[in-house]
């Protein structure tokens, strides 16, 4: 007889819970005031305001490299970026892809090395942005982070191709998706930049999980004294 008290639906990992609770309390909070229910009227300045203080600007990141200067109030932009984002719309895709990526990869990875995997797509998005980036400055969101994730899940998912004797190159089919979309869009709707922070997650990412993985930084070590 099957046990009453197991859930017939598999928890949420809670790295990946207090991710996604984050991110939609921010923006809660921000499309509340919009909406005029909290704050009153200056309230509708509220996601400005913090996109100017946390978001990660190219200009900023200029201005540290040229001056020597790393103030943390503009270091900590590399991190809190991924929490302000630029619509409610913005951050339900974030926090919906947030979910399947991080619950697929957390069933392989633990809980801190998903939450490593996010974090480090997040600086090296941000990174890649503020060398490479100059017409559009800002960048804002959780995207980078996600794509971190999904790095893993490609990594993951082609590994377990290759065990099956499967094609692995099929891992890569979701980021090519992405990729795609993201181009007719900048066709369509005009170029937008953040495509690059989002991809240098991604392989950032893939490179991260391949020592993060239950026993991957034994068959890596194992490997380079091989060859």
């Amino acid at each position: 007889m099957q046990d009453p008290i197991i859930s017939p639906v598999n928890p949420l990992p809670p790295v990946v819970t207090a991710l996604f609770i984050a991110i939609i309390g921010v923006e809660a909070v921000f499309s509340l005031g919009q909406a005029g229910l909290i704050g009153g009227p200056q309230a509708v300045g509220w996601r400005l305001a913090a996109i100017q203080d946390y978001g990660f600007s190219s200009d900023v990141f200029t201005w540290m490299l040229g001056q020597g200067r790393y103030p943390p109030e503009h270091l900590m932009r590399f991190v809190t970026y991924a929490f302000v984002h630029g619509s409610f719309t913005h951050a339900l895709f974030v926090g919906v892809m947030l979910l399947a990526m991080g619950k697929f990869v957390a069933e392989v990875l633990a809980q801190w090395a998903v939450l490593a995997v996010f974090a480090l797509g997040t600086v090296t998005g941000a990174l890649a942005h503020g060398l490479l980036v100059t017409a559009q400055p800002w960048l804002v969101g959780g995207f980078p982070g996600v794509y971190g994730l999904i790095g893993a899940f490609t990594y993951l998912l082609y590994v377990r191709l290759v065990s099956s004797g499967s094609n692995g190159a099929r891992a890569f089919v979701l980021i090519g998706f992405l990729m795609g979309i993201k181009l007719v869009f900048g066709l369509l709707f005009g170029a937008d930049a953040t495509w690059l922070a989002d991809l240098v997650g991604f392989f950032a990412g893939f490179a991260a999980t391949i020592v993060l993985v239950p026993g991957g930084w034994a068959r890596l070590r194992a490997r380079l004294r091989h060859d």
